[in-house]
């Protein structure tokens, strides 16, 4: 897939991964729509590249619907969407003065695993009715963002890894069933990526999980996440798998 000219959408397009992707497919050519909770953080990305920033809750449908209705009406329907929008939040499952907080599990995986089924459904159906791109009958392609949090889940990341471990789980069920379509489905699996994220954290525990990384023993970048981005795109043979960019990290229990 040649992304120039085409439309793509991108969830969390207001900082991190999600800005630095919307900046990797808007200097190949695409015509780029950012979505994202924070409306000032999004307008700012959307202004430096000449695309289109929509306030958008990917856990609403309504929401959901709206963004990708502007997003169309102003780019066309779109060929790629890319969903970086996430939330994390610690907490152990029984903490020293109350069990996990029911409603803060409830959201986590709201935000993170229900909203990138919701993205990818509304985005997958319209993409479902277009004419394909070229002899193979390819229509379109979504990259869902996961994290090795799925595999090595730390104590006070049941909400987080729960959320990036289905997502994982429904990569090959909708590469599966989209496949007929010609819409690839692929996620990405993130290790220690320099995000705000991230930021939050202090340096000391910062550099404790740079150590368990093999190599590079640093973090990584935003946008060495949008160049994987961009090689999905071209590599048409890459779907229904999730890809691990972590330099080959393996988080510790705590």
């Amino acid at each position: 897939m040649d992304v120039k000219g085409l439309a793509a959408v991108v969830t969390g397009g207001g900082s991190g991964m999600g800005a630095e992707t919307a900046r990797a497919l808007a200097s190949a050519g695409a015509k780029v729509a950012l979505l994202d909770i924070n409306k000032a953080n999004v307008e700012a990305v959307a202004k430096e590249i000449n695309g289109l920033a929509i306030e958008c809750d990917v856990s609403s449908e309504a929401s959901a619907k709206a963004a990708l209705d502007a997003a169309k009406k102003a780019h066309g329907s779109a060929r790629i969407l890319i969903s970086c929008a996430g939330i994390v939040a610690g907490s152990r499952i029984v903490g020293r003065e109350a069990p996990h907080d029911l409603g803060l599990f409830s959201k986590v995986l709201n935000v993170n695993l229900v909203g990138s089924f919701n993205m990818m459904r509304l985005a997958a159906a319209e993409m479902s009715t277009l004419e394909p791109l070229n002899e193979t009958g390819e229509r379109g392609l979504v990259v869902n963002t996961a994290s090795v949090a799925a595999y090595e889940g730390q104590i006070g990341q049941a909400a987080y890894s729960a959320s990036k471990g289905g997502i994982v789980a429904l990569t090959l069920p909708a590469a599966r069933e989209l496949g007929r379509f010609g819409i690839r489905v692929v996620t990405i699996a993130p290790g220690l990526i320099e995000t705000p994220m991230l930021g939050g954290m202090t340096p000391e525990v910062q550099e404790s999980l740079i150590a368990t990384t093999i190599f590079p023993k640093r973090l990584g970048k935003p946008a060495e996440y949008a160049k994987l981005v961009l090689h999905i795109c071209e590599n048409e043979l890459i779907n229904g798998e999730t890809i691990r960019l972590d330099g080959a990290v393996r988080l510790a229990p705590k």
